[in-house]
């Protein structure tokens, strides 16, 4: 049991999640990870240069984020406690901070367009399911 549990703490597998949209039936977040930590917080995507469609975080408990020192743009879901998005920055750039939404019990970010291309809505229902392998 400890084995298995340093094995995927060296992984990583713990965090990883995918993220559907259920009212849409679309998936956002393919391969994704869970920010839940402090550290996982504050670092958040912090140095990643590319996001892939597809890719993403989602950061809980969390009702604002920032951009600082981060090369992409993204689309930031806020999602409230019954799993329901509540508002959406569209390709928040660089350098900025997102306005605090105060319903929200967590955030998603993907990378920019995702909402438009998937159809989602402020009102859309939630799914963050995750994965072990």
């Amino acid at each position: 049991m400890k084995t298995e549990r340093r094995k995927r703490r060296r992984t990583n597998q713990s965090n990883r999640v995918r993220v559907h949209n259920v009212t849409r039936g679309v998936t956002l977040i393919d391969h994704g990870r869970m920010a839940a930590t402090f550290w996982a917080r504050l670092r958040g995507l912090i140095g990643v240069r590319h996001l892939a469609p597809g890719e993403g975080l989602v950061i809980t408990p969390a009702h604002q984020v920032h951009t600082h020192f981060m090369a992409v743009a993204l689309d930031v879901f806020y999602i409230d406690g019954a799993g329901r998005v509540i508002d959406i920055d569209h390709a928040l750039a660089p350098w900025q901070i997102g306005r605090p939404r105060k319903a929200a019990r967590c955030v998603i970010e993907t990378s920019a367009g995702t909402a438009a291309h998937t159809g989602s809505m402020v009102g859309d229902l939630i799914e963050v399911d995750r994965t072990i392998c």
